[in-house]
């Protein structure tokens, strides 16, 4: 038996989420239904993260376990033969028995891209948000430096999250301006359900002019998700990047450079 640990790009517009739904359209399910097809048999999929309807990756993790003898271009490239052009393999690797593409990462870091015009977009209507007022992405920045560290994030989690606790650690948000983007990469060692769109919503308020910069602050301290903003729309958001111990042998985003030394498994 050996484990493989996959690389996972798709365009979440077309699918109700990553997590298999019976009568709905998955990432998961198109993908171990292609996966199935090269195994001979049923393989069963687990990610790093799941995502919500709409939202996109650059690179999910997953990892199944499989006992026959193939080599792992059959995984990439078969896999890729029989799945639909939105969902692609980027990799695939054999990693240690030990490893989970969920409780073996240290860290995940999420993209939420903003089109800043006039204009909606015809070739970014559904991988950006588009916000008509003017975002002062500097004072995004300085609100955003509000959330960092360890803190109880009850203000920006989902009524509907199941987490046992809601504190999370955040490492870094970086939020900049790009031409007619404004773009937030957002990295923790793990996400309350819609934390990232909900710190963004209330991000965008500020950058609108709507709240002042300590508005995160205060919404810290205050513990309440009914006085933070609406959720940010599902489609601007990316899943960038998952971080795992390196004695895995997966190659880091350089982001991920940034971490500190003792970053540790969230639990």
């Amino acid at each position: 038996m050996q484990r493989i640990a996959l690389g996972i790009e798709y365009d979440g517009s077309a699918y109700a989420g990553w997590q298999w739904q019976t009568g709905k359209a998955t990432v998961q399910s198109a993908l171990e239904a292609a996966l199935s097809k090269i195994a001979n048999q049923p393989v069963t999929v687990h990610c790093a993260g799941r995502t919500d309807a709409g939202v996109h990756a650059f690179e999910q993790v997953v990892h199944f376990d499989t006992d026959l003898p193939r080599p792992l271009q059959a995984w990439l490239l078969g896999g890729n033969s029989h799945l639909p052009d939105d969902i692609r393999i980027t990799f695939a690797s054999k990693v240690a028995a030990d490893f989970h593409a969920r409780y073996s990462a240290i860290a995940r870091c999420y993209r939420y891209v903003i089109l800043n015009r006039p204009m909606k977009s015809a070739l970014l209507r559904t991988q950006a948000t588009w916000c008509y007022p003017p975002l002062d992405a500097d004072r995004m920045q300085q609100a955003a430096q509000h959330l960092l560290g360890e803190h109880d994030f009850s203000s920006f989690r989902a009524h509907s999250c199941q987490s046992k606790s809601p504190k999370r650690l955040m490492y870094f948000i970086d939020v900049y301006r790009q031409q007619d983007k404004v773009i937030i990469d957002i990295c923790a060692n793990a996400f309350l359900h819609h934390m990232v769109r909900n710190i963004v919503g209330t991000l965008m308020e500020i950058g609108a002019g709507k709240q002042p910069v300590d508005w995160t602050l205060a919404l810290l301290a205050l513990k309440d998700r009914n006085r933070a903003a609406m959720t940010a729309p599902a489609h601007g958001l990316h899943l960038l990047a998952v971080y795992y111990p390196p004695h895995y042998g997966l190659d880091a985003h350089p982001l991920f450079a940034r971490l500190p030394a003792d970053a540790a498994r969230f639990d």
